[in-house]
């Protein structure tokens, strides 16, 4: 049986090295496409949505990132039809995220998929780990929302400014706080 890569280990969220060359270098790649993106001019849309697509794993129709954008690869990022994210969006790629349509978020909103060992052993040999993030159709997520790896986020949800995710969110709920609980059910109710 062929060895695993770091690549390999990384994409099934096991224990790998970042500090890996390809991985290394995927990152400087994905960095030049950005600083590429985030120096367009306002009116620069065309070539914003060129980089876009060839930076991630799918970008759906009427999608909007507002520079400055930022992410580790590109490449697990799968975007759904009419998405946009205000400045300053971070979004570390070791696992995928996946964004449903009509998602819409704030600025400074943080997705992080990598994590690392609590066993200070394993953090000091340079070993991290990757959770896959998923936020479903028709979210909306408010300023300052941090989301930790291992999430998922239902249909439909408002996370409200500055919350920190740190478990999975129903659908057809406002949820805010840190850590982010269910405020209220939105199925008979507005905002």
């Amino acid at each position: 049986m062929a060895q695993l890569t770091e690549k390999d280990k990384m994409s099934t969220g096991r224990l790998y090295r970042s500090s890996d060359e390809l991985l290394r270098n995927e990152r400087k790649r994905a960095r030049r496409l950005l600083k590429v993106f985030n120096d367009t001019l306002p009116d620069e849309i065309g070539k914003r949505v060129a980089m876009l697509k060839e930076l991630l794993g799918a970008l759906g129709g009427q999608a909007e990132i507002e520079p400055p954008f930022y992410c580790d690869y590109g490449y697990n990022i799968r975007i759904g039809d009419n998405f946009y994210a205000n400045f300053n969006c971070t979004i570390l790629d070791c696992a995928k995220v996946t964004i449903g349509n009509n998602v819409f978020l704030g600025p400074n909103v943080q997705i992080y998929t990598a994590t690392h060992p609590l066993a200070v052993e394993e953090r000091n040999k340079g070993l991290e780990a990757a959770k896959p993030i998923a936020i479903e159709d028709s979210v909306w997520i408010c300023g300052g929302v941090i989301i930790n790896p291992g999430v998922t986020i239902g249909s439909g949800t408002t996370i409200g400014a500055g919350s920190v995710v740190t478990r999975d969110i129903p659908p057809n709920v406002f949820a805010a706080g840190n850590p982010c609980n269910v405020i209220r059910n939105l199925t008979f109710d507005t905002i």
